[in-house]
């Protein structure tokens, strides 16, 4: 009664499900570790924004590359501001999503190093080409607080042509470029200023990583698995709807083909 699995059409059903199987189970697997990551994450961000500030210098230093565990750390940097170097960081939004830019401005260690501090968004100049309007940092020496991070990178940003930019004005926030530029070191990284806050609200201080949303990944890894369940279901009651309707048609065939009873004889 089930030979008609042997059927190329069946044995080409059979092996799509036998392929989808496996295949929806990564694929929820991959969501879930991507949940896993995702709370991992924002434990590593709520920790570091708890912690208290240390010194930027005793987290990076001279070529150092900021690794993960620093990013979002609480650090101060105490020096003054190097405003005729400052630039901004095209392409940037607000809070709000308004396209801006950042204002990176070098500030001068007491032991000459510099730190790059993104001092917060303002918006463009009606002229892409031209520097826009932006409030002056704060003069003399001055501590600043924020959040570490790290060197922005055209194979993390996806930016690739860093070539033919308005003077002052750059793509990317990385201490190697910046230290080319002003031809003195740069501590790796750089710190999202969060204090002092700016007179007059700008420019405007770049908020908090969002650290309490999960994301759906969780409940898509559920449904892939969900829809792994559902190919073996879905396999058997096409077989049984097969079966009931070979066996109907069977029977119908065999009323038909069946000889009529003689009529009577008078």
């Amino acid at each position: 009664m089930y030979r008609f699995l042997l059927s190329r059409q069946w044995v080409i059903l059979t092996l799509v499900a036998l392929v989808l199987m496996p295949t929806m189970i990564e694929l929820g697997f991959w969501q879930f570790h991507r949940h896993e990551r995702r709370v991992a994450q924002n434990a590593l961000i709520a920790d570091n924004l708890r912690a208290e500030p240390v010194p930027m210098e005793t987290l990076t230093g001279v070529g150092h590359t900021v690794p993960r565990a620093d990013y979002w750390r609480r650090v101060t940097a105490t020096g003054t501001f190097d405003t005729a170097h400052e630039v901004v960081v095209r392409r940037r939004t607000s809070a709000d999503d308004r396209i801006g830019v950042h204002v990176l401005t070098p500030l001068v260690l007491e032991d000459g190093r510099t730190v790059l501090v993104n001092r917060g968004w303002v918006p463009a100049a009606a002229d892409q080409k031209a520097y826009p309007d932006v409030p002056p940092a704060p003069r003399g020496e001055v501590t600043v607080t924020g959040r570490l991070k790290a060197d922005e990178t055209t194979d993390a940003s996806g930016i690739k042509d860093l070539r033919g930019l308005p003077d002052r004005q750059v793509m990317l926030i990385n201490s190697g470029q910046q230290e080319e530029l002003l031809g003195r070191e740069v501590l790796g990284g750089y710190l999202e200023q969060t204090g002092p806050e700016p007179a007059g609200g700008t420019p405007e201080p770049i908020p908090e990583p969002d650290h309490d949303s999960i994301g759906a990944h969780m409940a898509y890894a559920v449904q892939w698995w969900l829809f792994t369940a559902g190919v073996p279901v879905g396999w058997v009651i096409l077989v049984r709807r097969e079966k009931r309707d070979r066996q109907a048609a069977a029977r119908a065939e065999g009323v038909a083909e069946s000889p009529e009873p003689a009529a009577a004889v008078g």
